[in-house]
Order: structure tokens, then C-alpha cells, then sequence
């Protein structure tokens, strides 16, 4: 059944500065801004309570509509949580049989000798992602940025890069997998 309207809102946070131009949405805060556009949906976006909040309104919406509403609403709250925090995502290089490398050139991380392989792998590191190697734990790496997508895909490509294919995956558990989701900066 569809209802006549229906909307979803989400409070602006501190330090955070919004922009709303029809379905592009610009976020600024300390760490910079991020911009996302949302026009394959058909709603409106627009600030309520005196510039305090964002409210995602639909209007002759079915269940899957208003998903989209929720989703759009989250993809906001990312966004400003990705201006005001960052998003860490550490990954743990697991190696049984052979030891992994990786290093970064031209902007595209190389993966060496995965499984013994004399085949080199390249992932591209998405815009706005940057790539760190602790000098303390040298079977670990990191990614952060401001846009959640970014982090989170860029990290996706890496782990599907390294899969163990046409092997016992209970004997081979070597890979590249995201062992902790976090933010650059921690609330106190």
C-alpha cells in the first residue's frame, strides 16, 4: 500500500555545515567536504528546524521507496560522521605458506608473491583514500578517508583480489581481510 507522504530526517551535528541543491548533497566539516549526488531517486531533500536537520521526504511511496529514504538518510549521516571522525579500516595480511608484501606506487597498491604466485597484483586505491604501513606490525594495513564508500570499497577490491581459488580453503586461509572498522578520530 502506498502512503501519501512519508519522510525520514536526521539531526545536523556539531561543527557541520550542509548544502542542499535539489538532490546533491554537500557536507563540509573540519576534515574537508564531501558531495554526493542522489538523483536516480525520487524524493526531496531539504533542511527543516531552522537549518538543523535534513529531512528526506517521499511522496506516493511503496516499502521499497521508503527504504530508499532510510538509506539516503544514512548515506548523509555517513557523510558527516566521514567529515567530523574519518573511517580507519585495518586489514591483516594472513600468509601460511608465503609471506606477503605490498607496497604502493602510481596510486595502486601491489600485491607480491600471494600464494607463491610470481604474478603481481595491482588495486587501485580509490580517490580520497590514503594507505598507511604501522612500522610496528608489519603483517597489517590501513586505509582511511572521509567518504565510507571509498575506504570500504577500496578495501572490498583487495580482499576479492586475494582469494584462494581451486584450493582447500580450510588448509589455505592466506589473504588480505579487514580486521578492525573504526574512526581516525576517537570521541574522548
Amino acid at each position: 500500500m502506498k502512503n501519501i507522504v512519508s519522510h525520514e530526517q536526521v539531526d545536523i551535528f556539531k561543527d557541520v555545515r550542509v548544502k542542499i541543491s535539489g538532490r546533491t548533497v554537500t557536507v563540509f566539516g573540519p576534515r574537508g567536504s564531501l558531495t554526493k549526488s542522489f538523483d536516480h531517486v525520487r524524493l526531496n531533500l531539504f533542511l527543516v528546524n531552522n537549518g538543523k536537520t535534513i529531512r528526506a521526504q517521499v511522496w506516493q511511496g511503496n516499502r521499497a521507496a521508503l527504504a530508499c529514504a532510510r538509506t539516503i538518510i544514512t548515506h548523509i549521516r555517513n557523510m558527516m560522521i566521514g567529515v567530523t571522525k574519518g573511517f580507519l579500516y585495518k586489514m591483516k595480511l594472513v600468509a601460511n605458506h608465503f609471506p606477503i608484501s605490498v607496497a604502493v606506487e602510481d596510486n595502486k597498491l601491489e600485491i607480491r608473491n600471494f600464494l607463491g604466485e610470481k604474478r603481481v597484483r595491482y588495486v587501485p586505491i580509490l580517490e580520497g583514500v590514503s594507505f598507511d604501513k604501522p612500522k610496528d606490525n608489519k603483517d597489517e594495513i590501513h586505509f582511511f578517508g572521509n567518504d565510507v564508500d571509498a575506504v570500504a570499497q577500496t578495501c572490498a577490491d583487495i580482499h576479492q583480489s586475494t582469494l584462494v581459488r581451486q584450493k582447500d580453503i580450510r588448509k589455505f586461509l592466506d589473504g588480505i581481510y579487514v580486521s578492525q572498522r573504526t574512526n581516525i578520530t576517537q570521541d574522548e
